[in-house]
């Protein structure tokens, strides 16, 4: 049975190192896309930093094509549509950001407008992020956020630090947070914390059934720990060449790495034949 859809991870996946889409993937993905194959794009960013890739691809401003942000948190057609919305309470976020002032690590909140961060002195991190998702950064104190609660929505929750300050306090994170959120790494220096019900996998599954198409019919590309739960559920899980350990251990096959054409290689092999 055929690939019906094809869901892609951005950044270092869909991308290359200088943040573009190799020529033959763009190819690729447009033919993919002309024969009828849904192409969605599903990435722990938020629309803003989504929004360029969809304008490339022609499949922006549109009910039939379907995008997934902010690790699954939020899924909805590109004309804005939403399928998914799996927030985080302001009640659990205060709880996360206590136990990240006591830790001594730097945070973030990212709601579908801005990026909030009760931190003065910006981390070098939050800017990056800034930058990679197009997204305006506001400083907030906590107080503030608090008396403020009912004018945003938050989508995910980020700590945003040296891999080695995010080791220890992901190490010391107590049993009942854990439980609380659903968090991936998706970077060494970004862990991401959101609504339990919130995952790649969980989003992908939804947005299949929606549209009538069985497991087995779809792809999924990844190359960290936050696309391994779409991975998992597609009939077809592809590791990129450049993937770290964990993400080529589940996928089903390999495919080049982001900076040659992994994507467009993958689909020309497992769609287009």
């Amino acid at each position: 049975m055929g690939i019906k859809l094809v869901a892609i991870d951005i950044d270092g996946t869909l991308i290359n190192d200088q943040r573009e889409i190799t020529a033959k993937t763009v190819t690729a993905i447009k033919k993919a896309s002309a024969a009828g194959v849904k192409i969605v794009l599903c990435t722990g960013r938020p629309m803003t930093g989504v929004k360029a890739y969809l304008d490339q691809l022609e499949l922006n401003d549109s009910d039939d094509e379907f995008v997934i942000s902010f690790n699954g948190a939020l899924a909805q057609s590109t004309s804005e549509n939403v399928l998914v919305n799996y927030t985080m309470s302001f009640d659990d976020y205060a709880d996360w950001q206590t136990y990240c002032l006591k830790e001594g690590v730097k945070s973030q909140i990212e709601t579908r407008d801005y990026i909030y961060t009760i931190n003065r002195d910006l981390s070098p991190y939050t800017v990056y992020e800034s930058d990679l998702v197009s997204m305006p950064i506001r400083y907030r104190t906590f107080e503030e956020l608090a008396k403020m609660q009912d004018q945003y929505v938050i989508a995910k929750a980020m700590m945003v630090d040296t891999k080695e300050n995010i080791d220890k306090a992901w190490q010391d994170l107590p049993s009942s947070m854990s439980d609380l959120f659903s968090i991936v790494r998706s970077e060494d220096f970004y862990l991401e914390f959101m609504n339990k019900q919130a995952s790649k996998g969980n989003a992908l599954q939804l947005l299949s059934k929606e549209l009538g198409i069985k497991r087995e019919e779809v792809m999924a590309l990844g190359n960290a720990q936050n696309d391994d739960s779409m991975i998992e559920f597609a009939g077809l899980g592809v590791a990129m060449g450049n993937s770290i350990p964990g993400t080529l251990k589940i996928a089903d096959v390999t495919t080049t790495d982001n900076n040659h054409d992994g994507v467009g290689n993958a689909i020309e092999k497992y769609v287009l034949n």
